[in-house]
């Protein structure tokens, strides 16, 4: 006697069938084995909605029964039953794109047939439980696996960028200094044509939110709770919109970050224009063979309180290219010009006061260090 799994996967594939039946293509179901590549470790969940189902388990990738011939692509989930008080309603299937995670099917039964995708694609999923009470369970460990058709055929080349970027690789933390949250750095990813940037998400009770994005291979957080564990993923990203496998997750505790001084507070009224700030800038750089690292001391030489700063100067060599900083939000057009901007926990320099900021970068032979500076449009003295 069949299981009930069993006959349930029968009804799903046939409905996929009859589906694509309408559409034209010609029915006749095969099986398809699906080509999954590697699932990360699961990450550990943040602490469950209060009567919240527990999270569905087993996940497996079920080849769905599709009618032989088309080139359209599939991808087939089964789990098993999450469980709860109140009782579980249904389930709800997340897909990433290249806007993020965005639901891609809901269901009742613990079986899916996921249609409209390309062939031979690899897509990333995760599944959420959901109950009467309308709570979500944490979400399942992320699922990576290729649409399959059910019949390979020789596919007319795809006009334009279909290539993904390489996953995310060598995620570590403590590569950013004095920063009050987390942080946290990666090996860049390659691309045929070019990654673009990079989407960081964030494993949260119910799903992954999207936390940030950067262009450059580094990421902090702030505004968070202090000693707390925290899970992320990164996503690289082409100018196509094709995006890469989530990277495998790292987990960082939120740290409070070096104290930076606080301004006195005047008893004289805030001037309506802010002066032009007096500074002074110290700059030193350790150089090994093709890079260098720089570190940056900005003081406040002036008598009042600096509020908002952008340090500017230029390298003397148009080889000389930023590839991480920290402390400031860094930008380096396609010239040798920098512009480092605070970041909102070390906006503010009090007089006699000074942040420290700095870089690694690379070089092609020659890597001087810059001569001149300017704060806010105005030269600072070199020490």
């Amino acid at each position: 006697m069949r299981s009930p799994r069993y006959l349930a996967w029968l009804a799903a594939g046939a409905a996929v069938a009859a589906a694509i039946a309408l559409s034209g293509v010609p029915a006749g179901a095969v099986a398809a084995t699906p080509t999954p590549s590697p699932r990360p470790s699961a990450a550990p969940s943040p602490s469950a909605e209060p009567g919240a189902p527990t999270t569905p388990s087993n996940v497996q990738l079920c080849p769905p029964p599709v009618p032989t011939g088309t080139t359209q692509g599939y991808v087939g989930l089964c789990w098993s039953a999450s469980t709860d008080d109140v009782g579980v309603t249904g389930y709800e299937v997340y897909r990433l794109t290249a806007d993020g995670f965005v639901k891609a099917a809901s269901t009742t039964s613990t079986l899916t047939v996921l249609s409209g995708l390309v062939y031979g694609k690899v897509y990333t999923f995760y599944i959420v439980a959901k109950d009467a009470d309308g709570h979500t369970s944490p979400p399942t460990a992320l699922i990576n696996t290729r649409a399959v058709s059910g019949m390979v055929v020789s596919p007319s080349p795809i006009p334009g960028d279909s290539t993904p970027p390489s996953k995310p690789t060598g995620l570590r933390d403590n590569c950013v200094a004095d920063f009050p949250g987390t942080a946290f750095c990666w090996t860049a990813s390659t691309d045929d044509v070019g990654v673009t940037g990079y989407a960081i998400y964030r494993l949260t009770s119910t799903g992954w939110l999207l936390v940030g994005t950067r262009t450059s291979p580094y990421f902090m957080e702030g505004n968070l709770t202090t000693y707390a564990r925290y899970t992320y993923i990164v996503v690289a990203r082409d100018a196509a919109g094709n995006v890469s496998v989530p990277s495998d997750p790292i987990t960082t505790t939120a740290l409070p970050g070096f104290p930076t001084p606080s301004p006195s507070v005047s008893p004289t009224p805030t001037p309506k224009s802010t002066p032009t700030p007096n500074c002074k800038v110290a700059y030193t750089q350790s150089t090994w063979w093709t890079g260098f690292s720089a570190s940056v001391s900005i003081t406040n030489t002036g008598s009042t309180p600096i509020s908002g700063w952008t340090l500017r100067f230029a390298f003397p060599s148009a080889g000389e290219r930023i590839t991480q900083g920290w402390s400031a939000d860094w930008n380096q057009g396609p010239d040798n010009t920098v512009t480092a901007s605070n970041m909102a926990w070390n906006a503010n320099i009090a007089p006699g006061a000074s942040v420290s900021i700095g870089f690694n970068a690379s070089h092609t032979g020659v890597s001087d260090a810059p001569s001149t500076f300017s704060l806010n449009g105005a030269p600072c003295a070199v020490a």
